[in-house]
């Protein structure tokens, strides 16, 4: 039986288990990668593992989340992270220098590498034909200790792509398609795979599309193969010499197969308040616009800005419209500057935003009051851009670029011939704002810089033979990480602070929260479907951890949540008849009794309603490895104890 592209790279990395469904492996990760907003807490937990340097081929420390310095905290985590990199090892991509998925696609990708993240849009690199997986911040810590990454052996998917898409279709309206078919639910326990004829009429960049919102699937990853097409990216970014050929076999067996015919699809738009929630352009045509944003590691390549460019050339965004430009990395930005379309964006009246995630986590650029906002972006949670009632909607550049200059939402294939854009043979290369890992031999002379805003890891201890506490909070469907810990630029500057963070906690959800949290010492939480779907932030599980929350017991869980919550020392665990939701309520007291000697043991456990008397049994599908964590109090317990990674 031959193997799909995943099981290939899987192989070849495998440390323990094998590759059966369902089954827990750990595997070789070959390259890391971090952003501001969680990076100061990974590299406080890579410190608190006594390692000196990192062991991995390549880490990568970005700055591109908290950019907007209003305060000191931003610029001591720069700071704090920048003398990190130096101590141990590590590229520091430093702020201006682009969002860490598209820089790490031009300047360090490389196909048949393993590269987890701490950042849920990590599978980017699934277009260069990377296994690349988002993580929590203390996974990525101990994979720069050398540690394997362990995951559950996925299902493998694979979408079949024929024909190609037509003028004014792009790689954005694929992904969307796919989210309407699948849900934002439908990729859980799945690896993605991109193939047929039509893979090869899609560029890096368009690929790359594909799988960074392949993390809105809740799927596992996404990855297309490594052809020629590959090779010429590469090569035109001077790297060519990292490439290698990687396609799945011919008689790959697959659990699934869907069919996409590239050259029927239309224009497509993700409505509020999920990126599933999609309708044809055409269906929405008309509606006023208040706002458009173009950019994020979702579309902010140099083809998606010279198409823009190309678009806006000679016209003036609507005067109903705020339009601005996020380029996505230094070289996007410089080779803009060189071809003339950055002057065509400015003078059709762009505000040119610098070259971070801005907008797309509520950095700024928060549109007005129950104003409409077509984004490129690759979430719109309600709430997310920083204006509680604004009405998001996800687009390809094509969309938001044509709709910003008739102000209302306008479906691009009406609007005659679509321009022609050449792109270049090479890509200007100027790696000057990448310092590289500082010689073995100086790191000891190396002083780590910390700020008054950051505070250390909050303080675990092993599992309690049993739980007894208030169920604190009770949620519905489809939470996000974040409805648990909100973004923004009032909040995002405390990531390092997990005291003040905890004051946010779920505020969105229940404004007196943290609170009730605080003065109960300890509880519960329960939530519905899909609980914790969206950013892999582990945020979401420490601020919980510091407020004393002990258990949340779900219908389901999204994945890395559920493993950042396990990494926390809470238990993440799920009600075994779905219907056992409507039989706890907030304010019941409830307890987990026995509960360390039933783990120990393998045995099911059981939730008892003191309030109502009435028991309720749990899935608790743990691997022997997560039990160990959860009895240790968490994964930076296990390291020390078992003097790993």
């Amino acid at each position: 039986m031959g193997k799909t592209i995943a099981q290939k790279i899987l192989e070849t990395h495998l440390i323990s288990g094998d590759l059966t469904t369902g089954s827990e492996i750990g595997i070789k990760i070959d390259q890391t990668l971090t952003q501001d907003a969680t990076g100061t807490m990974a590299y406080l937990e890579f410190e608190a593992m006594g390692v000196p340097r990192v062991k991995t081929a390549c880490s990568v420390a970005y700055i591109d989340h908290n950019t907007l310095q209003t305060g000191f905290e931003n610029a001591d985590d720069h700071r704090y992270i920048q003398s990190v990199a130096r101590k141990h090892g590590l590229f520091f991509s430093r702020p201006g220098n682009g969002i860490c998925h598209q820089v790490h696609l031009e300047r360090f990708g490389v196909p048949g590498a393993t590269l987890i993240g701490s950042d849920s849009h990590t599978p980017t690199g699934g277009g260069l034909g990377m296994l690349a997986f988002g993580a929590g911040g203390l996974d990525v810590a101990v994979a720069m200790g050398g540690g394997p990454y362990f995951i559950t052996v996925p299902q493998m998917v694979r979408i079949n792509l024929t024909g190609k898409l037509r003028p004014w279709v792009a790689a954005k309206d694929v992904i969307l398609e796919v989210l309407r078919r699948l849900s934002v639910k439908g990729g859980v326990g799945k690896i993605i795979e991109y193939g047929g004829p039509g893979v090869k009429t899609l560029s890096v960049p368009e690929r790359a599309t594909i799988t960074n919102m392949g993390a809105e699937l809740g799927a596992s990853t996404s990855v297309f193969p490594s052809d020629e097409v590959t090779k010429a990216f590469l090569d035109a970014q001077g790297r060519g010499d990292v490439w290698t050929p990687v396609e799945a076999d011919a008689d790959a067996d697959y659990d699934e197969i869907i069919e996409i015919d590239l050259s029927a699809l239309q224009p497509l738009a993700a409505c509020p308040h999920s990126p599933d929630a999609v309708k044809p352009v055409a269906e929405l045509a008309g509606m006023p616009v208040d706002q458009v944003c173009i950019g994020s590691c979702t579309n902010a390549s140099l083809r998606d800005l010279m198409k823009v460019a190309a678009i806006l050339k000679g016209k003036t965004a609507h005067p109903n419209v705020s339009l601005s430009i996020s380029p996505g990395s230094k070289q996007v930005f410089q080779m803009l500057a060189q071809n003339g379309g950055l002057a065509d964006l400015i003078a059709a009246g762009a505000r040119i935003l610098e070259c971070a995630c801005g907008p797309c986590i509520g950095m700024g650029q928060s549109p007005n009051s129950g104003g409409v906002s077509l984004r490129t972006f690759n979430r719109n949670f309600e709430g997310r851009s920083g204006t509680a009632d604004a009405q998001v909607y996800l687009v390809s550049p094509e969309t938001a670029a044509v709709s910003a200059l008739t102000g209302v939402f306008t479906d691009p294939t009406a609007c005659g011939d679509a321009p022609a854009i050449t792109m270049p043979a090479q890509f200007t290369v100027d790696d000057s704002m990448i310092l590289p890992p500082v010689p073995e031999a100086e790191m000891a002379g190396v002083e780590i810089l910390r700020g008054p805003n950051i505070k250390p890891f909050p303080a675990t201890a092993p599992l309690s033979d049993d739980i007894s506490a208030p169920l604190i909070l009770k949620v519905g469907d489809n939470i996000t990480t974040d409805h648990i810990m909100p973004a923004g630029a009032k909040i995002l500057p405390l990531r390092s602070n997990i005291p003040a963070i905890s004051e946010h906690c779920f505020v969105r959800c229940d404004p007196a929260f943290p609170a009730r949290a605080k003065a109960a010492g300890s509880g519960f939480i329960a939530g519905g479907v899909n609980y914790g779907q969206g950013s892999s932030r582990e945020h979401a599980a420490l601020a919980p951890l510091y407020l004393g929350v002990k258990a949340v017991i779900a219908q389901s869980f999204a994945r890395i949540h559920a493993a950042n919550l396990i990494n926390a020392g809470i238990l993440p665990l799920t009600f075994a008849d779905p219907a056992d939701y409507d039989r706890v309520n907030q304010g019941d007291k409830l307890s987990l009794p026995e509960l360390r000697k039933k783990l120990e043991a393998g045995q099911p456990l059981t939730l008892v309603n003191n309030t109502t008397g009435t028991k309720i049994p749990l899935d608790t599908q743990f691997t022997e490895r997560q039990v160990a964590i959860l009895l240790a109090g968490g994964l930076l317990d296990y390291t020390r104890n078992t003097n790993q990674p």
